[in-house]
């Protein structure tokens, strides 16, 4: 029998978007099925970081089977636990087949009172439910020893600057901190600093790929629309273009750093090197820009099951056209942000 040839290292950048992270199970699902890639570290935020820990998790208990297991698992007790929370679709949202939540009166409620209070005017801060989801559903101490390394970014409330965790490093405060929007929670504090969302800083964060790992192939999975069609009218429409721009700022530069080192990196600079051999992809799709921001707070089960589906299409979509392109070349063009700089 001929010998199987090796499997491709890859990397993997998750970003954060709320419930809109099924997406990246969906993806993350239909990757795992491809025997012929190994992948060798992974760089989340937010919901990015969550999957992120929950799939490598996984994957050090039963590889990749338990990856897809550990995965379907965490994001069924994400939709049981919001079976219970207020912020529930109206009977008009359902009956008319939406997934937002704009029309439900506690998601109203909520939207105007996080404009005027903050987490700190109520007594304890909203607690997140997250919190023992997460420690049901991975083992940190068998996390630390992971052999798939784990980039997690959290951003530092009092220097701005993104801190990235890694596997020894990771427990449930780490994952909050992520994912800790600073208008619904209190910020987590880790070794004596508060840290916000890491989108904010980082979404995610691509230097530890490009610094401490071998492959040259990174598939981005994105959830943040870079470009919308159109100028938004609403108020709400207008805060969430802003949150996008801002979530996506951080990334769009680190590509264009890659863009330029391409074009100036010397031969004997062996890490500028690296950093110009590396391949990006990017698996999206055009359904996350037609969904609402509210709805990334939408955690019903047929929700998440159908952003899973449309994820598991993606990533399909995705193989089939450029599935031999990993290992060859970039399928992302990523020098086309350098025009007009």
């Amino acid at each position: 029998m001929p010998a199987e040839p090796p499997s491709q290292l890859i990397d993997l950048a998750l970003q954060g978007g709320g419930s809109h992270g099924a997406f990246t199970w969906g993806v993350l699902d239909r990757l795992l099925e491809e025997h012929r890639f190994t992948i060798e570290a992974i760089s989340g935020t937010s919901a990015g970081a969550m999957n992120a820990a929950v799939m490598a998790d996984g994957h050090a208990r039963a590889g990749n089977e338990g990856a897809r297991e550990e995965l379907e698992a965490f994001w069924r007790r994400v939709s049981r636990a919001a079976a219970f929370s207020p912020l529930q679709r109206s009977p008009l949202d359902r009956l008319l087949g939406r997934w937002s939540l704009d029309h439900s009166p506690a998601y109203v409620a909520f939207d105007m009172m996080a404009r005027v209070f903050s987490p700190y005017d109520l007594a304890v801060g909203m607690p997140n439910p997250l919190a023992k989801i997460l420690s049901e559903s991975i083992d940190f101490a068998r996390l630390a020893a992971a052999p798939t390394k784990l980039f997690i970014t959290a951003t530092n409330v009092r220097t701005g600057r993104p801190r990235v965790f890694r596997n020894a490093e990771l427990s449930p405060d780490v994952l909050l901190a992520s994912a800790c929007l600073p208008s619904m929670f209190q910020a987590v504090e880790i070794d004596g600093e508060a840290y916000w969302d890491g989108g904010y800083s980082g979404n995610p964060t691509m230097t530890p790929l490009m610094q401490e790992c071998v492959s040259n192939d990174t598939i981005l999975v994105a959830i943040n629309p870079v470009k919308r069609p159109g100028v938004p009218r609403t108020a709400r429409d207008i805060l969430n273009r802003l949150n996008e721009v801002s979530f996506n700022a951080v990334l769009l530069k680190e590509l264009r750093m890659m863009a330029l080192l391409r074009r100036v990196a010397a031969a004997d600079d062996a890490e500028v090197a690296h950093w110009s051999r590396m391949r990006v992809h990017m698996i999206h799709s055009d359904m996350l820009v037609e969904l609402g921001a509210s709805s990334k707070l939408n955690a019903e089960w047929a929700f998440l099951s159908l952003l899973r589906d449309e994820g598991r299409r993606a990533a399909d979509a995705f193989l089939a056209a450029h599935g031999g392109d990993i290992g060859r070349r970039s399928t992302l063009d990523i020098d086309r942000l350098l025009e007009g700089v």
